[in-house]
């Protein structure tokens, strides 16, 4: 575990292992403990690489305007990396694609698991379940002083609120039940998204740099690997196809009865999945 300064902010990162470099960029709903099973086995073969974004685990919080892509690269540059393998999970790979996109001579690989897209609008029916679940959780009133940041105090029983049914919607999935996740990867998905949930709402107002890669896709060299849960909201098993069509020579991997985090909910498949894509 160390710190490194990038971009102009202080990341919390892990580094482990020899060989060729890959970088494991995290879900929006959680941070870099997310990849403890695949950051362990990769090492045996791989320089491997995890870090927090900005606003999630040890990293700062986000201030300004925000590039996420730019700070992937960052990392990179602080650490040395002149090319490596990314492995994205949702916005994780979304980030992914941006920087393949941005300085395609420094990826080499690029796995999307769960992943989504800079520029993307979500489909109504998805929208609208995120939002229904997030209101059933937290009052409309103060979950709109939440995200407009003028609450006088933030209630952290809101925030493990939110954090609860957003891990329902999203890493149990919207059909299923918490009880198909063992006990351990629930918990630590609700403790990770609760974290998430507080510094967004405790820490400064920011804005992000989004570039549009929707009409790009078609543009990326790297080969692919799309890696989907079957049990994941609609709107990102619809983002899977479009991945798997549209990125030249891309190859897909369902996991059946799976949501959005196979990294912890099914760590040994995943696990064994980046493997054979990454030799």
């Amino acid at each position: 575990m160390g710190m490194i300064e990038a971009n102009g902010a202080r990341f919390g990162y892990d580094e482990a292992g020899e060989g060729p470099a890959v970088v494991l960029l995290h879900a929006g709903l959680a941070d870099r403990r997310m990849w403890d099973h695949q950051f362990t086995a990769l090492a045996e073969s791989h320089r491997v690489i995890r870090y927090d974004r900005r606003g999630h685990g040890e990293s700062d919080d986000p201030e300004g305007t925000v590039s996420h892509h730019r700070d992937l690269l960052a990392v990179m540059d602080a650490l040395g990396v002149e090319e490596a393998a990314l492995v994205g999970s949702s916005m994780g790979g979304a980030y992914s694609l941006d920087a393949a996109l941005a300085a395609p001579s420094r990826v080499r690989r690029i796995a999307l698991v769960g992943a989504g897209l800079s520029g993307h609008e979500w489909p109504a029916d998805m929208a609208a379940g995120m939002q229904a679940a997030l209101q059933a959780a937290v009052p409309l009133d103060r979950l709109e002083q939440y995200r407009a940041h003028t609450a006088e105090r933030v209630d952290e029983a809101d925030v493990a609120a939110a954090a609860e049914a957003n891990a329902r919607y999203f890493v149990v999935g919207p059909h299923r039940t918490p009880d198909v996740l063992d006990e351990q990867t629930w918990l630590a998905a609700k403790e990770m998204c609760a974290v998430v949930y507080h510094r967004m709402w405790n820490g400064p107002k920011w804005t992000e740099d989004v570039p549009d890669t929707r009409h790009r896709l078609a543009g990326i060299t790297a080969p692919a690997l799309v890696l989907i849960g079957l049990a994941d909201a609609s709107g990102l098993l619809a983002l899977a196809d479009l991945f798997t069509t549209t990125i030249p020579g891309a190859r897909r991997l369902d996991l059946p009865d799976t949501g959005h985090l196979p990294p912890m909910e099914r760590p040994a498949e995943t696990t064994e999945a980046l493997l054979e894509f990454l030799a």
